[in-house]
């Protein structure tokens, strides 16, 4: 699979935490070739369902994006925005947004505040109306922004806004592209709201119902100045989730991904961080409760415009999530 061009394609849709439609429309146009039957339920999950006779196994990674919310029109045409998930303000100041209609603007600070103090309240977006008349023809307040700053390779690292978590939506689509027995029912979902708290995969483990659940996302990989905040590095292979602040994954999920990842000499290294969770949060409490756990790909740079992963452990993702769908259960 060409990932940069299937990014480039997911990232020009608008898709923020609570408007995902786009999104979802075009995954299902390209998820439909691979399966039985393809569904948006009342939340917009993205539900895509291959047939088969053994135990259900729900994959499921989120589509959606943090981005912004126009909270306020100032009279200078200037707009104040509030945040959809984890913003920080450090990494959006003096990067362009663009909104649903096409209309582009850029984040800048408030004259006066200081670059160590400042908060997401004293940012505002610049759509380069004249005043607040003009800015009223081109947005209203509620309308939402996501992140316009392109994607690219750089030999095998991939950057790109927005890998968390559309580098996991490929990864699901490429492995759905390569399963070719059906031993397991399997159901690639593709959820809403996870940067709002896990709140697709919740209605549609319930929906579901299944007998396992592994969640596919990025996680926090290293970087020089504190490599504590995380397990795993770029390029080692496909992170078996151990544990995240939503979940502590199920023994025999844990076992069963390392000795596939073993047997099918898939790279692979364990994947714990203190802060930060996933869909397997929601999942593994679903009902009576699921065997769940989770395959992550290391990130850098997480909720910036320029995340980056490492383009060999989404190949090793993918054929993890392979060999888990098509093993007896």
């Amino acid at each position: 699979m060409d990932y940069l061009s299937v990014i480039e394609m997911l990232n020009a849709c608008h898709g923020p935490s609570g408007d995902e439609r786009q999104i979802a429309t075009t995954l299902k146009r390209l998820a439909e070739p691979y399966a039985d039957t393809c569904h948006i339920d009342t939340l917009g999950n993205l539900i895509v369902h291959k047939k088969g006779p053994g135990p259900k196994v729900m994959f499921a990674a989120h589509m959606d994006s943090i981005g912004l919310i126009v909270t306020h029109i100032h009279k200078e045409g200037y707009l104040s925005f509030g945040k959809l998930g984890g913003v920080h303000p450090e990494s959006i100041l003096h990067t362009p947004f663009r909104f649903k209609n096409g209309v582009c603007g850029v984040v800048a600070l408030r004259p006066g505040v200081s670059l160590k103090d400042m908060t997401i309240q004293d940012l505002y977006l610049d759509i380069g109306a004249k005043n607040e008349a003009h800015a009223r023809r081109l947005v209203q307040v509620g309308d939402t922004a996501v992140s316009r700053m392109p994607s690219f390779t750089t030999e095998t690292k991939l950057v790109s806004p927005y890998l968390d978590n559309r580098i996991s939506c490929a990864a699901m689509l490429d492995a759905l592209s390569h399963i070719r027995a059906y031993t397991n029912d399997l159901y690639f979902v593709f959820t809403v709201q996870e940067e709002l708290g896990l709140r697709g995969s919740k209605p549609a483990a319930y929906s579901i119902d299944p007998d396992y659940g592994i969640a596919v996302d990025v996680t926090v990989g290293e970087t020089w100045d504190d490599p504590q905040k995380g397990s795993s590095i770029l390029g080692d292979g496909a992170a078996v989730k151990i544990m995240d602040s939503s979940v502590i994954c199920h023994p025999d999920v844990i076992k069963l991904l390392e000795t596939l990842a073993m047997e099918s000499k898939i790279p692979f290294q364990r994947d714990v961080i203190v802060s930060g969770g996933t869909d397997a949060g929601s999942i593994h409490v679903a009902r009576e409760g699921v065997r769940t756990g989770g395959i992550s790909i290391p990130c850098r740079y997480l909720h910036s415009p320029v995340e980056m992963v490492d383009l060999s452990d989404v190949t090793a993702t993918v054929r993890l999530m392979t060999a888990f769908a098509q093993k007896k259960l």
